[in-house]
């Protein structure tokens, strides 16, 4: 399943539809408060590649750890929070 993964390349624009299906099912429709861009972006520069395997870890990881910036439903700036618990821990990793 990973080499599968790491062999399928995926185009800027799927990157970003990817994201956003992330996004919505981490934060759900209303408010998101922080951008496909953002979940995107490397913490390491080993996982600058395009393929689906480095979007979905990049994606994850960025969700599951916290600590981007963004703006709460009101304008007020923030930062994602962890993923602490196991039931939403798993959730998001399904």
């Amino acid at each position: 399943e990973r080499d599968a993964m790491q062999s399928l390349l995926l185009p800027p624009p799927a990157q970003q539809a990817f994201a956003r299906a992330a996004l919505t099912y981490r934060f759900g429709e209303e408010h998101q408060p922080v951008t496909a861009s953002q979940i995107l972006t490397p913490r390491r520069y080993e996982d600058r590649q395009d393929d689906l395997w480095s979007v979905f870890n990049r994606c994850q990881e960025n969700l599951l750890k916290g600590g981007l910036p963004g703006r709460t439903a009101k304008g007020k700036r923030s930062h994602t929070r962890a993923v602490k618990g196991i039931d939403g821990d798993v959730k998001l990793n399904r």
